[in-house]
């Protein structure tokens, strides 16, 4: 199994960025998928969630609006189209892949910044 992130880097506050997520070595269209986020010094959070069909959706408050999850179970690949990014935005993004309460992985992470 495996989940690749990529798309992170350095950004200036109220730009854009693209999170990718390749998944491989399991049934990606079966899986929820979720974004993550920690950041220095606090817990790891829920930032986003997509069901296995793509017919539903959950965003933290902090982001709603500016953030938008999808998937393309073709590719096998989850995206976060991130907007209006925010200073506090700053954090390593995950990706993760859910089936109930056994099956559960995680990516290795990528670095998200937003600084002038």
């Amino acid at each position: 199994v495996q989940l690749v992130e990529s798309g992170g880097g350095l950004v200036q506050p109220g730009g854009s960025l693209r999170l990718s997520c390749a998944a491989s070595g399991f049934t990606f269209s079966s899986y929820a998928m979720s974004w993550y986020r920690q950041a220095p010094g606090k817990e790891r959070e829920l930032v986003a969630y997509i069901s296995s069909a793509g017919g539903s959706t959950v965003y933290a408050n902090s982001v709603k609006g500016r953030f938008t999850i999808s998937r393309d179970n073709a590719k096998n690949t989850v995206y976060l189209q991130m907007n209006s990014l925010k200073p506090e935005d700053t954090a390593v993004y995950y990706c993760n892949a859910r089936w109930g309460a056994r099956y559960d992985y995680w990516g290795q992470g990528t670095q998200v910044t937003v600084s002038s």
